[in-house]
C-alpha cells in the first residue's frame, strides 16, 4: 500500500442517504476541518413504466447541504451503474462541485455507444465530466487530502475513494453477509474483481468501508458500513482467504444465474452521460431499448 498515501487520523463525517427504490446509499461526505463536502452517488428518480424523470432524493441531497451550510467541492461517481440513474448535473446546477469518474469511462462509453446505436454526436472521451480519476489520483475536499484506487472487475472504471479513514468501494464489495457484486457486464472479469477487491483489503483494518447497496439479506435492516477487518473475516465471497480460484468458479457460477437489473438500459445511456438524460434530433428527451443487445 505503499503507492497510496492513506491516512487514517482524519475521519471525515459521512452522512448515508438510502434510495429505496433502488437499494442504494448516496454519501454527503465532509472535511472534518472545514465546510466542504463530496456527494458519492447520487440518485435521480425514474418511473420506467411511465418515463417520468423526478429529483426527489437528490433534493434531499441538496437540502441537507444547504441546511448544513456546506460548500459542494466534489461529485463523485464510483462507477458507471447498471442500477440507477446519476442526479451529477441536477445538483452541480444547484450546489457547483466537479463531477468525476474513473479514466476507463472511455472503454464503457464505445462499448455502450455501439450497443445504443449512439451517433458520431456521443463523445466517447469522458469529456462529459469534469475529471476523469486514474489509479492513485490525489484530490482535495477543503482541506482533506483524498485518493482514488482503481478497482476494476465489476466495470472496468469502477474506483474506491478513501477519504481519511473512510473507503466509499461502490460495488466493489458489499456488506460482509452481502459479498461482492457480480462480474458478468461488458467489461467486467472476476479473476480482475477479485485483485481489486485484495487491493481494498490491504488498506488498513481499522479503515471504515461505505457500500454502494445493500439489499438486507436474510431480512435484517439496511446497512451500509463496515470495516477492512470484517470484511476481510466475515465476507461470505471473499474472507477467511478465499482462493482467487475458488472466487472465480463461484462468482461465474453465480453470475449466470442473475437477472439484468431492473434499470441497466436507461442507467447506461444516463449514466456514461455524466447523468444527462439523451436527447431526440428535436431535443427532447428520449431513451433507447436495444433489442438483444445485452
Amino acid at each position: 500500500m505503499a503507492a497510496y498515501p492513506v491516512t487514517t487520523s482524519i475521519r471525515p463525517d459521512v452522512q448515508g442517504h438510502f434510495d429505496p427504490a433502488t437499494n442504494t446509499i448516496s454519501y454527503i461526505v465532509k472535511d472534518p476541518a472545514t465546510d466542504a463536502c463530496a456527494i458519492i452517488d447520487s440518485v435521480m428518480d425514474i418511473d420506467y413504466a411511465a418515463g417520468r424523470i423526478t429529483y426527489e432524493h437528490a433534493d434531499m441531497l441538496i437540502d441537507e447541504v444547504n441546511r448544513r451550510g456546506l460548500r459542494l467541492d466534489w461529485i463523485i461517481e464510483t462507477h458507471v451503474h447498471a442500477d440507477h440513474l446519476s442526479a451529477a448535473p441536477y445538483i452541480q446546477d444547484r450546489l457547483g462541485g466537479r463531477i468525476g469518474i474513473g479514466a476507463n469511462i472511455m472503454l464503457i462509453q464505445d462499448v455502450f455507444g455501439k450497443i445504443f446505436n449512439e451517433g458520431t454526436e456521443f463523445q466517447r472521451d469522458g469529456s462529459q465530466f469534469d475529471h476523469l480519476f486514474e489509479d492513485s489520483d490525489s484530490y482535495i475536499i477543503g482541506e482533506m487530502s483524498c485518493f482514488a484506487i482503481h478497482t476494476p472487475g465489476h466495470t472496468p472504471a469502477c474506483m474506491t475513494h478513501v477519504m481519511g479513514d473512510a473507503a466509499f468501494v461502490g460495488d466493489t464489495l458489499f456488506m460482509p453477509d452481502g459479498g461482492s457484486a457480480r462480474a458478468d457486464f461488458p467489461g467486467g472479469d472476476a479473476g480482475v474483481l477479485y485483485d481489486s477487491i485484495q487491493k481494498v483489503l490491504a488498506l488498513p483494518d481499522e479503515m471504515r468501508l461505505f457500500m454502494c447497496h445493500d439489499y438486507g439479506p436474510n431480512g435484517r435492516d439496511i446497512q451500509w458500513q463496515t470495516t477492512v477487518a470484517e470484511e476481510k473475516a466475515h465476507n461470505i465471497h471473499v474472507g477467511g482467504g478465499r482462493s482467487r480460484e475458488e472466487f472465480v468458479r463461484f462468482r461465474t457460477e453465480r453470475d449466470a444465474q442473475l437477472a439484468m437489473p431492473r434499470l441497466i438500459i436507461p442507467s447506461l445511456q444516463v449514466n456514461m452521460r455524466a447523468g444527462e438524460v439523451p436527447t431526440d434530433k428535436e431535443g427532447r428527451p428520449m431513451l433507447k431499448v436495444p433489442i438483444n443487445g445485452l
